[in-house]
């Protein structure tokens, strides 16, 4: 938030205010049922009530929108997005274009890690070297050839040729404590190290310079913050102290304990649930339009059938976007042909969902499949808006065309170490785009994997397009905005042309909150809410 004249004062006045109210409030124990413990509830004291939880304190272990709700809460970007997705500086005071290939940031000075140690340019040139070589962030962060110092508190980026998204790939630069981070442990391993899914410092031990502090950890039962004491953002009204993330698995459960009183807050309300929250008498409904395209892989590798064009675009006219937009999600959602959403740079408005049933039975008998053969299928459970609906949904319309589905279910947690196996035949993903841009996409779903470069780390469908690659890759280096968006919209007609996906719906957005937790300001279409800003009212 940018400061105004005003603002120091009225910190202050919101301090003794909060204080003055919690003097006046008693702790009323109150049970939530879904975690199984009691808690008390203050002026500034807030619980929230989410589908999932992050699988690490790591922020750069799992590329993942828990990940980085996580991330904005106890680290802070060099930069982040607005509200109307522009760039807003952070650690990042103000930066430069040096030349074609470098852009120039200049830090922000003063600011501490909650260990005490200064943050200076060593800490960005390390986390951006460290980021390039993790599994997840490798592929955004591969277009950065160089990361360099400058002076204590001036960095340049450089690419190896000219990236019309270097302050897109910013917001994702969290400066790790790089002091506190490197050694080794008493059992002797690297700080540093990361391990997917595994146990590691890094994913157990935090050091940022974010609003708050983790005072305690349970996964997938609680996770508690305290207020930063010496956070840098003097100009920020959020004056929540004590903030209490609890995973609520059922949508129905997570908006009884809203609507109950027992949290504060929730996100994503379920399509079957926006009219009570926004009817509830204490409670408030804030919606957004949004970009996360929900998709299914098809995986190449693990049932010969998918090899078959024929085969991956007969199960594209096989479901039916639209019936589940409207019958599950209620509406609230938009069906998709294609990944990049209207207003990006390569949404193609010729792209629209096929649902055909009659093709679809056509294509398989072409195929010798008219008899249909059997296929696994994974989704997460809670991640999604309606996903284990969806999933159930899209195994019911295969069933029309001899497809016999044997779905499987399960918690975040479980979920992604399975996901990366790649090991079932279809598998249910969201992705919002990382950089607000169409390549994000093609980048991380349907690239030619390759471990080398991070390219293609969730494509579990063993799709390879040496065409629609290079174009990709041409795209990122053309600053012609025009040409680029027609660059991209031809790789998004090939991809469903080839059927190397199945295009599903981009999911809208829905928080409910009690109506003295002021979220309207902090809520974004990137889905994690900037709750340090977050302000609570008597």
């Amino acid at each position: 938030m940018r400061r105004s004249a005003c603002q120091k004062k009225c910190h202050k006045k919101a301090k003794s205010m909060e204080n003055k109210m919690k003097k006046g409030l008693s702790k009323i124990a109150l049970a939530l049922f879904a975690a199984g413990f009691a808690f008390s509830v203050s002026a500034a004291d807030i619980k929230v009530g989410v589908a999932s939880d992050a699988t690490s304190l790591d922020p750069q272990e799992q590329l993942s929108g828990q990940t980085l709700e996580m991330s904005h809460l106890v680290f802070d970007p060099l930069m982040r997005y607005t509200q109307d997705l522009q760039f807003e500086p952070r650690l990042a005071e103000k930066f430069e274009r040096v030349d074609d290939k470098t852009v120039r940031f200049h830090l922000r000075k003063g600011v501490k890690f909650h260990s005490g140690n200064d943050f200076t340019a060593d800490d960005v040139v390390w986390t951006v070297n460290r980021l390039k070589s993790s599994v997840d962030f490798k592929a955004i962060f591969d277009p950065i050839s160089e990361v360099k110092k400058v002076d204590d508190y001036t960095v340049d980026l450089i690419t190896a040729k000219p990236f019309p998204l270097v302050l897109q790939t910013v917001t994702y630069i969290f400066p790790m404590d790089s002091k506190f981070y490197t050694g080794k442990t008493e059992a002797g391993k690297d700080k540093a190290e990361i391990v997917k899914n595994g146990d590691s410092y890094a994913s157990t031990h935090v050091s940022g310079t974010g609003p708050f502090t983790v005072k305690f950890r349970e996964q997938g039962v609680k996770l508690d913050y305290a207020r930063n004491a010496n956070y840098w953002d003097k100009a920020s009204k959020g004056n929540v102290e004590n903030l209490t993330v609890v995973p609520i698995k059922e949508d129905a459960t997570r908006v009884a304990a809203l609507l109950g009183g027992d949290v504060d807050m929730i996100y994503p309300v379920a399509p079957n649930d926006l009219e009570r929250v926004k009817n509830g008498k204490d409670s408030q409904l804030v919606t957004l339009s949004g970009t996360r395209a929900i998709i299914i892989e098809l995986n190449q590798n693990t049932n010969p059938a998918l090899k078959d064009k024929r085969v991956r675009q007969a199960i594209n006219y096989a479901i039916n976007q639209v019936g589940i937009v409207e019958k599950i999600n209620k509406g609230f959602g938009t069906p998709a042909g294609q990944l990049s959403p209207k207003g990006y740079a390569g949404h193609n408005e010729a792209l629209v969902p096929q649902y055909d049933l009659a093709k679809a039975k056509e294509l398989m008998k072409e195929a010798g499949y008219e008899k249909g053969f059997k296929m696994t299928f994974i989704s997460p459970a809670a991640r999604y808006v309606n996903d284990v609906k969806i999933a159930q949904a899209v195994s019911a319309m295969l069933a029309k065309i001899n497809i016999k589905v044997d779905l499987k279910t399960m918690p975040v947690a479980q979920y992604w170490p399975e996901f990366d196996k790649c090991a079932a035949d279809m598998q249910l993903i969201g992705w919002h785009s990382d950089t607000e841009d169409t390549a994000n996409f093609f980048e991380f779903l349907t690239f030619t994997k390759d471990a080398k470069t991070g390219m293609g780390q969730y494509n579990c469908a063993g799709y390879a397009n040496a065409e629609a690659d290079k174009l990709v890759m041409d795209a990122n280096a053309e600053t012609d905005p025009a040409k680029r968006a027609e660059m991209l919209k031809k790789v998004e007609a090939m991809l469903i042309e080839d059927a190397a996906y199945v295009p599903l719906h981009w999911e809208d957005l829905a928080y409910g909150a009690k109506k003295n937790v002021d979220i309207k300001p902090v809520v974004n279409v990137m889905n994690f809410p900037y709750l340090g800003d977050l302000v609570v009212s008597k």
